[in-house]
């Protein structure tokens, strides 16, 4: 039987690649796992009635785009925190922002650009679904290195001019994810600029927009109001598992260009998964409330100033300005992820897990990824263990 070529080439998932190389190892101590992002404080405590009170709407097909009180809802809350309604014909429900991020490419990427096959420009490290997504759409997928030296945000503008004119997408994730770093108001300025100048559209990935030290991260749609660039060129991706700890809901949105998002909307009655009715209604709930969302920011920040007072001596920490991950460096992070395991019995995720290796090798892997998601105590202990394991 033959298989298509297209992902022939995909290297293993991160997940099952730890497991390949910790599992056969014993751990040095009670397994604490820091790896995944996956939010363990308390999601609201209304959630479970809403789900209760519309019980029946498991009898009933949902609409695909999202019921007009969750539109409604979602339309509230960008203008609440960005200042700018795109409204309901601006907006599409989705099941999850990983749907969303990979139909986005199949709707929106043309199968070629000025007679030539198109590239999609992602951060390197990255969220593992923009590369499947170039290649589905036929496009090629361009690492570009999001280090230390690009301010941990990767620098679209220093690539060549002929590459840029085949670009169809660029992704940019913002907090980042893993790294912490935050797009600025400038920042964004340039890349709608550069955008323009080279007419590529940019899928902007902001899961962990609610997660901040200090000042909420400016947006992709703030940044095409501010700057009155065209409303179909930027396409914003949010959710409610990491701003409310709720993955296990998979609600979540994209917004943009009336244009764009008719299209997405179509793609998604042939081939998207629509949310059940009754976790819509919970999630309408969900995004017009904010004071879980403080209480959650309340608990990160908790955890931040403990990774900050346990790690800050380590030569090169960097405390992120959000999201919840340390990015820490080492000298390899396959070697230090199993010796913490072996000698502590901390599970964290070898930096290169996330990135591509290319022709300037893997910018992840002199890293470490470690989620702050635990419960406080935990976290302090596991800090405390990777510090002294690899630290001292």
């Amino acid at each position: 039987m033959a298989f298509p070529e297209r992902f022939s080439n995909l290297p293993e998932y991160a997940f099952p690649r730890l497991r390949g190389l910790l599992d056969h190892h014993v751990p040095g101590g009670d397994p604490l796992p820091m790896t995944i992002g996956e939010p363990r404080h308390s999601f609201p405590p209304f959630v479970a009635e809403v789900l209760a009170d519309h019980l029946e709407g498991f009898g009933k097909y949902p609409p695909n785009e999202g019921t007009p009180e969750l539109l409604a809802a979602i339309d509230g809350w960008l203008g609440r925190r960005y200042g700018v309604s795109p409204g309901a014909a601006g907006i599409s429900v989705l099941n999850g922002t990983r749907e969303g991020l990979f139909n986005a490419a199949l709707a929106l990427s043309p199968e070629e650009k000025r007679g030539r096959r198109p590239a999609v420009l992602m951060p390197n490290p990255f969220y593992q679904v923009y590369a499947v997504a170039a290649l589905a759409a036929g496009a090629e997928p361009v690492f570009v290195p999001a280090t230390a030296e690009t301010g941990f945000l990767p620098d679209y503008a220093a690539l060549p001019a002929d590459l840029l004119d085949r670009v169809t997408v660029a992704y940019i994730c913002s907090p980042a994810n893993p790294q912490g770093a935050v797009a600025g108001r400038d920042y964004w300025a340039d890349l709608l600029a550069l955008a323009e100048r080279h007419d590529f559209l940019i899928f902007a990935d902001e899961c962990y927009s609610e997660i901040y030290r200090d000042q909420p991260p400016p947006g992709g749609l703030e940044a095409v109001s501010h700057n009155k660039a065209d409303p179909e060129r930027v396409f914003v991706f949010h959710s409610l598992s990491k701003r409310s700890n709720l993955p296990g809901l998979r609600s979540g949105f994209v917004a943009g260009g009336v244009q764009g998002i008719a299209r997405i909307r179509q793609l998604r009655n042939y081939a998207g998964a629509p949310l059940p009715l009754p976790l819509q209604r919970v999630a309408e709930r969900v995004w017009a409330d904010e004071d879980h969302v403080v209480e959650n920011r309340r608990l990160y920040a908790e955890k931040f100033a403990l990774a900050d007072g346990i790690l800050g001596g380590v030569a090169g920490y960097r405390s992120p300005d959000a999201g919840f991950f340390l990015w820490l460096p080492v000298a390899d992070g396959e070697q230090a992820a199993l010796r913490l395991w072996q000698e502590t019995g901390v599970r964290v995720l070898p930096g290169a897990y996330l990135a591509r290796d290319t022709d300037h090798g893997n910018p992840g892997r002199g890293y470490i990824r470690v989620a702050l998601v635990a419960s406080r105590d935990e976290t302090a202990r596991g800090l405390g263990l990777i510090r002294d394991c690899l630290y001292t």
